[in-house]
């Protein structure tokens, strides 16, 4: 028997993205909306309101209303937005962040995908504060280069008619993004992390670094105890890994394609510092990816289903 879904804002990238995933699947049973009807209120009623799980693509404001919409006690949410990761009463869709995290989100009714950025970032820093190596109130820094298809279609337009101008765009350079609180809150820390977001000139992929010095870092903590933690805390799982080799260098496309992570700690004994690094696919683990895996964990379904390893 087959769950139904309603992904709500199926137009945009990520909403394409996941829609194409799932309409091959015998497991899953689509509910569409054609054109004439995909903005009309009460077909969009309707159709949040008979789907056993909705995935929203939408802006935040738009999510908000949507959940707002429904009003039965069945209907199961994922929200692929940004406005309801810092949400009490929902539950965070990051499923290897912490070690019951995955059997929380197949238990919960309410799920806030994780941003793309705020993947990274965490994968590398949570295990690190939980584990009491990096002090809660540590001041932190995180830069991280995207695809540009994590811009929405302005942007892949802009890029892809050669309007851009240029293979490499820092932004959010007056500071307060809105990833900001997510990574805050999901990490454990006191102290907002300075986000340093960019996009390059390629379609998907994504670079998430975390540099530290080990005076930051609980006494005698090393680069050789950053790994221990990365690799304890990431054992077994299926799509987040911890590479032991040291390349000289890393694309940005070094995991895209795919729904998997992966996590680098480079180090410099006589300096002490450290470079932690996640490359993963924007529109994967870290957006449509992510979606479908915790679809797969609500619905009791094989966790790996539609998903690239």
């Amino acid at each position: 028997m087959s769950v139904s879904v309603f992904i709500d804002g199926a137009v945009g990238t990520t909403g394409l993205e996941i829609r194409d995933r799932l309409s091959a699947r015998g497991d899953v049973s689509l509910l569409i909306l054609d054109e004439a009807h995909r903005k009309d209120a009460s077909a969009r009623r309707h159709a949040l309101n008979d789907a056993d799980i909705v995935v929203l693509c939408l802006p935040d404001d738009a999510a908000r209303e949507a959940v707002a919409m429904i009003d039965n006690d069945r209907t199961r949410v994922i929200d692929a937005s940004t406005a309801h990761r810092v949400a009490d009463a929902w539950t965070y869709g990051f499923a290897e962040l912490e070690p019951d995290q995955s059997e929380r989100i197949a238990a919960a009714r309410f799920v806030a995908n994780p941003g793309c950025y705020p993947t990274g970032f965490l994968a590398l820093v949570r295990p690190l504060v939980r584990g009491g190596l990096l002090p809660a109130d540590a001041l932190v820094t995180v830069n991280a280069t995207s695809g540009y298809s994590g811009g929405g279609k302005a942007m892949i337009a802009e890029f892809e008619d050669g309007s851009a101008g240029t293979a490499f765009r820092p932004y959010a350079l007056a500071l307060g993004h809105k990833h900001v609180p997510e990574m805050t809150r999901h990490a454990g820390l006191a102290h907002g992390p300075v986000f340093q977001p960019a996009v390059a000139d390629t379609y998907r992929g994504m670079v998430v670094e975390v540099p530290l010095h080990l005076a930051q870092l609980a006494h005698g903590t090393d680069r050789h105890a950053v790994a221990r933690a990365l690799h304890a805390a990431y054992h077994g799982c299926d799509l987040v890994r911890v590479s032991d080799e040291a390349p000289a260098t890393l694309g940005i496309e070094a995991d895209a394609g795919t729904d998997r992570m992966t996590l680098h700690v480079f180090g410099h004994d006589e300096l002490r510092q450290l470079r932690l690094v996640a490359t993963l696919d924007n529109l994967g683990k870290g957006a449509a990816g992510a979606a479908v895996q915790n679809l797969n964990l609500m619905a009791g379904l094989d966790p790996l289903a539609g998903l690239t390893r």
